[in-house]
């Protein structure tokens, strides 16, 4: 038939092989959950290509678990009510329920579960022998008669495909991984990826000796993520042989992440003392990684005149593509014509640098000059940094850059980031500032168009408003859909706040804004009762969140500040007042605890349809005595809450 004539030819017409290939490349679960809704053959093709499932839902309600997804190969069961609590504990007969979740989903290789217990590994284990990928989650803490290593043998044992093992969200001791690598050796050679890179600052870093052991069992590891010890007063510090001997160890590295234990933590960097690392030694190690495509050195203690052994790793490895170093200094010289040090590493699309404190202006223009790839550039704790070099640089890479993060630069303020950053105004998708106002008075202020800014995170001291954000410059971003909010601080130092809100109802100027991650947990206060002439904890939740019942969120996580004394981070009556009143909210994760009296609060809400309280920080609450929300609390809740009394519009 001629192109271009009228013809009764049907969306149906198109072979299934093709139709299966468009299903295949939706991944956004709500656009697929809307697709199968069309007719009975897309609801069985939806299904049947489906390959990544993350199941919700409380598990006592095994008549909902979905048996439909038999193609599924990624099976997600971290989040699933009561968050945190033994997965197979709520039947008589745990067995039975890991062989269900086999029945349901058969072709599993990739499985990402919350290990309360080790009878969840030896139950789930070997249902799925060939896993091939596992993602081990814990904040609780151990089990106190545990013997190291117990919790990883049932899956070494039970999984000899293994290749792949993330352990960065599993609360365990650094001794435990090491044995069991070393007493299964076949499975050690076969691994490919290791994440041992812990996301607490209370875990202690992996030590020398332990690091060695482990790459010297799988080297063919590609990708390792770790934790470690760089401070040299420390015993298993690492040092320049540790570093080579890794390189020997595991040639075949295309990502090489190391990052010392307190880079987690919110602590003030180690400017003065040295770690004992030289320049020579990092190009020797860079010379025996030949297929390094990502790299990350966050040592948080000085590393020397390093722009000689940065230069090698254009030629000794010409794949890098990402690079983050923190606290190296002497990156780049910027005095000579032709570019120097980190300069002359052409191929690199991403990088960041962090507490530099010789970075200056003429070295970020010369790494502008020779980095002509850049798509993502983040600067922390770079204090010779000034508004003028960082428009030069974004200036000289307004073509490629849409990623950038300015952080705890003295000099780089909200306004000055802002006016830095004009030249690819235009073309910046992702977007981090800290919300400095102290020279915002006076300045010049041009408020324009951050047409395609989709994310944005912000940075903002306690007892700091959010209101003077669209006056900084960013009023209008109409294609922003996602917010990070990130309050730092200890209130028990702070006056009671002198205004009644924090100011998220200026967020409403952000039409398209859905999602937001409102994280308060750098917040500490008194949870309970305060001293005399102090402000308790609720009414800082109140001054956070006043002002959310005008927003048009259809997802919130909210992490509540903490009282470290007591180790207690739980919503109170005015959170969950002011949360009810989101007339839009969709789905709520609340990062803490709850009574369950204040939860009910929530069932206000006509809109919510997924809520769920987790306690992901160490050390989560341990069991029902110290934790408001009870098992029992939420079963009743969530009774409520999915209720067909609720009419939930979607």
């Amino acid at each position: 038939m001629a192109a271009g004539t009228s013809s009764n030819v049907h969306l149906h017409d198109i072979p299934d092989v093709i139709l299966s290939n468009i299903f295949s490349l939706e991944t956004e679960t709500r656009t697929r959950n809307a697709m199968s809704l069309v007719c009975l053959k897309w609801l069985l093709l939806e299904r049947s290509t489906r390959k990544s499932v993350t199941l919700r839902g409380n598990i006592r309600n095994l008549f909902l678990l979905p048996t439909c997804f038999r193609a599924v190969t990624h099976l997600d069961l971290s989040f699933l009510s009561p968050w945190g609590y033994p997965l197979l504990d709520s039947f008589s007969n745990p067995l039975v329920l890991a062989q269900f979740l086999r029945h349901a989903f058969p072709s599993v290789v990739s499985l990402i579960v919350y290990v309360r217990n080790p009878l969840t590994l030896q139950l789930l284990a070997s249902q799925w022998p060939n896993l091939q990928h596992v993602k081990l989650v814990r904040w609780h803490q151990l089990w106190p008669a545990a013997p190291v290593g117990s919790d990883l043998v049932p899956l070494f044992d039970h999984c000899p495909m293994l290749s792949s093992l993330d352990v960065s969200h599993f609360y365990c001791w650094t001794e435990d991984l090491p044995p069991v690598i070393q007493a299964y050796p076949s499975i050690a050679t076969s691994l490919s990826h290791l994440n041992i890179l812990k996301h607490d600052s209370s875990t202690d870093g992996f030590k020398s000796h332990q690091l060695l052991s482990i790459t010297a069992c799988c080297p063919n590891l590609r990708k390792l993520l770790a934790t470690c010890i760089f401070n040299p007063r420390f015993i298993g510090f690492i040092s320049d042989q540790t570093l080579l001997t890794l390189a020997l160890n595991c040639p075949l590295l295309s990502l090489l992440h190391l990052a010392d234990s307190t880079s987690m933590s919110n602590v003030r960097p180690n400017l003065i003392e040295d770690a004992s690392i030289s320049f020579a030694t990092l190009g020797d190690v860079f010379s025996k990684l030949p297929l390094l495509e990502e790299l990350v050195l966050d040592v948080c203690h000085n590393v020397k005149h390093t722009w000689p052994a940065l230069e090698l790793l254009n030629t000794k490895c010409p794949m890098l593509k990402s690079l983050r170093l923190g606290q190296f200094q002497g990156i780049c010289r910027g005095i000579a014509s032709p570019p120097d040090g980190v300069a002359l590493c052409q191929g690199l699309e991403s990088l960041s640098i962090k507490n530099c404190t010789d970075l200056t202006d003429k070295a970020l223009i010369a790494i502008s000059h020779g980095c002509h790839r850049l798509s993502k550039f983040e600067v922390l704790g770079c204090n010779q940094l000034t508004r003028k070099g960082m428009w030069e640089f974004t200036h000289n890479l307004r073509k490629t850059l849409v990623d950038v993060k300015i952080s705890y630069c003295k000099n780089l303020n909200a306004v000055s980031s802002l006016q830095a950053l004009e030249p690819i105004r235009d073309r910046i998708v992702k977007l981090h500032i800290d919300c400095v106002w102290a020279s915002i008075i006076g300045e010049e202020k041009s408020l324009k168009n951050w047409s395609k800014l989709k994310y944005l995170s912000l940075w903002i001291a306690v007892g700091e408003l959010l209101n003077p954000l669209s006056l900084s410059g960013l009023n209008d971003c109409p294609s922003l859909e996602e917010i990070q909010i990130k309050i730092q601080g200890d209130c028990r130092d702070q006056p009671k706040p002198f205004m009644d809100a924090f100011g998220l109802s200026s967020l409403t100027c952000y039409p398209n804004l859905t999602r937001m991650i409102l994280d308060c947990s750098g917040v500490t206060g008194y949870a309970l009762t305060a001293p005399v002439g102090h402000t308790d904890l609720s009414l800082w939740e109140r001054f956070f969140l006043s002002g959310i019942q005008d927003s048009t969120l259809n997802e919130l996580n909210y992490w509540t500040a903490q009282d470290v004394d007591v180790n207690q981070r739980c919503l109170f009556l005015p959170a969950a007042g002011l949360l009810a009143q989101c007339g839009s909210l969709r789905k709520l994760f609340i990062h803490g605890t709850a009574n369950e009296h204040l939860m009910m609060f929530l069932l206000g809400n006509p809109t919510l349809r997924d809520v769920q309280l987790r306690e992901d920080y160490y050390p989560a609450p341990d069991n029902d005595t110290i934790t408001e929300m009870r098992v029992g609390s939420c079963y009743r809740f969530e009774d409520a809450l999915n209720s067909s009394s609720r009419h939930v519009p979607d």
